[in-house]
Parts: C-alpha cells; structure tokens; sequence
C-alpha cells in the first residue's frame, strides 16, 4: 500500500482503540460492573463515543483519505488498497453526516438504558423501560433523518447493519417465507407427542454446564488464548482486537441445552473475529461483511451443527458423563428429537429453527410501524402479546417474558433484528454448499472433528473480513446468488 494509505490506517486505528475501549467498557457493564456504577459508566460511554466520533469525522480525516484516494487512483479495484478505501469512504460519508453531541447523546443514553431494561426485566414491568424507549426512538429518527432513506426511516438503519439491502426487501423475503414457517410448524408439530415445556429433570448445576460448554466451544476452534467467556443478562460477543473475542452465555439449571446452544451461537461469532486476518486488525477491513454474515456463523454452529444427529453423538458421551444421574433415562436419540422439537416457545433466543424466525418477523413488524408512527411504546405490550398470538398461538404470561425479553432496543439497536433471519437464509445457502464439497463432513462431526469445516469457512468466509459486500461474498463462497430456497429445504427436511 501506498504511504498516503499508510498514514490513513495508522490514523483510523488509533481511532479504533477509543472504540476498542469503549467496548471494555461495555462489556464490563454487562458482565462484572456493579448496578451503582450506571451513571458514571453512561457519561464515561458518552464521553469516549463523541471524542472518537468527533476524530473520525474530522478534517483530518477527511484529508488523509482523500489523498489515499488519490495515490490508489490506478489500485486494482480487488485489491485490499482498493477496497480498505472504499469502505472507509462509506463510513466516513455515513458518519459525518451524524454531529458528535448526537453520537455522544446515543452512547451515554443507551448505556444508562440497557442499565433501566435490566431492572424492567428483572420486575417485569415494561412501564419502568418504557420512557428510555420512547427516547431511544426519537434519537433513532434523527439517526435515519440525517442519514436519508430511498423508501422510509427504517432503510438507514437496517442499512448499517446490512449494507444494500431495503426495508422492502425483508417484508418480500418474510412474505416468501411466513407460508412455508406455517406450514413446517403445523406440520412438524402435529407429527411429535406435545411434551412438556420443560422436558428435563433433575439440576444441571450452572459450575458444571460452564465446564461443559468450554469444552464445547474450545473443541469446535474457539481459542480460549485469545478469549474466555462469561455470564450476561443477554448473551452477546465483543472484541478489543481479533486476539481478545470474549463471548458470554447464561444458565438454567433446570435447562442443560440453553446454556449448550447460546454457547454455540456466540462461539460462532467469535470464530468469525478470530479468523479474521491480522493485517485487516483495526482497519475498515477488519469486520464481518454485515450482521447477516456474522449470524449466519452463529446461527450454522448452533443450528445446523449443534441440533444434528451427528453432533449428538459426539456430544453425548460428555454430557452423560457431566450430569449421570439428571440424564440416565435419556438416550442420544431422545435428546437428538428434543432439541428438534418443532413447538412455539415464548422466547426468541430458546426458539426452535423454525419458529425463530417468526419471533424475527414479529420484531422486524414492530420496529418499522414504531419508526413510522403507526405504534406508541406504550401500545408495544398489547402488540406484541397481539402478535405472538396470531402467529405462534401463545401468549407472554407477563412483560419480562414478552416484549422486554431482548436487550435490542436498550441499545438503540434498531434495524438489526432482520439479519438473524438473513443470517439463517446465508448458513443454509452455505450449508448445502459446504456439503457439496464436504461428503463426510457429518461423519467428521461425529468423531468431533470440526477443523474441515473451520478450516472451509475460514477459507471462504472469514479470511476475507469487510472486503466483499454481502451479496459479492455469498455468490463466491457458493457459485449462486442469494435464495431462501435452501432455508426452506433444511427447515422442511429437518435436522439430521
């Protein structure tokens, strides 16, 4: 790279650490922080997001990437020059039209909400989130206002999260796939006995269900080296740099697979940030394509690995051995159909395949009619319980099981919620893709071999962090464009 593109990546990282720090910061909040530390974490948030913000859309910044530009005139367009540069271009473009009091003002309000969410939770009681929400959206619609939409406010911000993709886009890909959701659940439902919600037995101590899932994620590649995992409110993966990825999960003791399966989910993530490549650390290439990316690795290793028969039968063995006496009526066959079973549940992140991404629809509804004016925070209970009726024949009992169950919307993560669903249309494309090439790859899961199919999504994925746009990396990693066929297929043949 030329030294004008030098002088932008040494100015960029430096950048980078402010926001580096700040997701300490963040993590530290959701993980050990103690309840009286909010407000001070809040205006330290604030404080940081607007210095960082206020650099990155400097004059210097601009200067330095306009003589980049300039010196990179004749890169090859493939190039890492080339693309580092036109996607540091977009994000500079899209910021600075954000002034940082109001990048400051979101930072040090979501912090403080997330702290506010946390307590309506706990007392189920969405009247005490309630205010912190409608401001939230006020600070959103300001967001999309400056940001400019083709269609309607929502655009701007699923943009940011799913570069290239419109509001009218998702309606159309829900519209596609609500029929064969319905269809699947009435199906699959109506072929197995309805057992209990809970079909577990005994305690499955939370110290022991830690240890198992180390075990899990390290043996799928996760480098607990260059990360570790905790316990949250709301799982989530973070990262200061691709050698600190941490990941955090939750117990229930009377629940061994919640933990099991969040623990995946998050691994995968983290699995992304690990791979990729050093010399894209701390640059604009060093991310994930988008969200829907990095869902769909989440979503493949929980999913389309974790609920098969052939990771069963590797895993079996270790969770008998974990918890003997709570699972010594069951068999692999047993836990295999009932990690499977097709049955509405109230809460999204314990949802089967199917069903999950009608939670996904419910959410994606709500947020553009709340943008569009044509819902209240306050009406937002009624709605959902509405909803979750009409499309999974249940109702929350209360609002900490309903509509304050995701931590989403205490940080303004508005427009995200979509790409778990375009996450799981991208793994199923992948995954049939992957099975083309790799015919043993179930019998290699079953040994617990699991580098082959690291070693393929580094090779196709991963390694090629923000370089691509979504639907560039898709169309190379598969030969095909974008369809929710294969989504449709997996859903309608099962796990296996």
């Amino acid at each position: 790279m030329n030294q004008a593109t030098e002088q932008l990546k040494h100015h960029l990282a430096e950048i980078g650490h402010l926001h580096r720090a700040i997701a300490l910061l963040d993590w530290d909040q959701q993980t050990y922080m103690p309840p009286g530390g909010a407000r001070a974490r809040a205006e330290q948030i604030g404080y940081l997001s607007g210095l960082a913000h206020a650099r990155f859309i400097s004059q210097d910044t601009l200067r330095l990437l306009e003589a980049a530009e300039q010196a990179a005139a004749d890169a090859d367009p493939e190039s890492d020059e080339a693309r580092l540069l036109a996607n540091a271009r977009r994000d500079f473009d899209h910021a600075v039209k954000i002034p940082a009091e109001l990048a400051a003002e979101i930072a040090e309000h979501t912090s403080h909400a997330q702290q506010i969410w946390q307590t309506a939770r706990r007392q189920k009681d969405f009247s005490l989130f309630a205010p912190a929400l409608d401001r939230t959206l006020d600070l959103v619609r300001r967001v999309a206002d400056l940001l400019g939409y083709p269609s309607e406010p929502y655009d701007a911000l699923l943009d940011e999260y799913e570069p290239g993709i419109r509001t009218a886009d998702v309606a159309a890909i829900f519209d596609q796939l609500k029929p064969a959701l319905v269809e699947i659940t009435r199906e699959r439902s109506a072929n197995r006995t309805i057992g209990p919600s809970n079909p577990f037995s005994g305690v499955f101590p939370a110290a022991d269900q830690h240890k198992l899932t180390l075990r899990v994620v390290e043996a799928i590649g996760y480098d607990l080296s260059r990360g570790r995992q905790d316990t949250s409110a709301h799982p989530f993966t973070t990262n200061f740099s691709r050698d600190d990825v941490r990941i955090t999960t939750r117990f229930d003791e009377s629940r061994p697979d919640y933990a099991l399966y969040s623990s995946m989910h998050e691994a995968g993530h983290a699995l992304y940030e690990q791979g990729i490549p050093q010399e894209y650390d701390n640059t604009p290439l060093g991310a994930a394509a988008s969200m829907g990316f990095h869902e769909s690795q989440s979503r493949m290793w929980e999913n389309f690995v974790g609920r098969s028969r052939a990771f069963v039968e590797w895993i079996w063995p270790l969770l008998a051995d974990t918890f003997p006496s709570s699972l010594e009526r069951w068999t692999p066959e047993r836990f295999h159909t009932e990690v499977n079973r097709v049955q509405p549940s109230l809460i999204r992140v314990e949802a089967d395949e199917v069903t999950y991404n009608l939670h996904i629809l419910l959410r994606f509804e709500l947020e553009r009619e709340m943008l569009n004016g044509r819902i209240h925070v306050r009406e937002l209970p009624r709605e959902w319980n509405e909803r979750m009726e009409a499309y999974l024949g249940i109702v929350p009992p209360d609002d900490g099981d309903g509509v304050l169950q995701d931590i989403h919307w205490s940080a303004a993560l508005i427009g995200y919620f979509p790409t778990y669903t375009l996450g799981n249309l991208i793994a199923a494309q992948l995954w049939h893709r992957i099975h083309t090439s790799m015919p043993h790859l179930g019998q290699q899961i079953a040994a617990g071999e699991f580098a082959p199919l690291l070693n393929w999504l580094r090779d196709h994925v991963h390694r090629f962090g923000r370089k691509y746009r979504p639907a560039e990396l898709l169309e190379r990693a598969t030969g095909e464009a974008f369809s929710p066929a294969y989504l449709i297929a997996h859903l309608r043949d099962g796990a296996v």
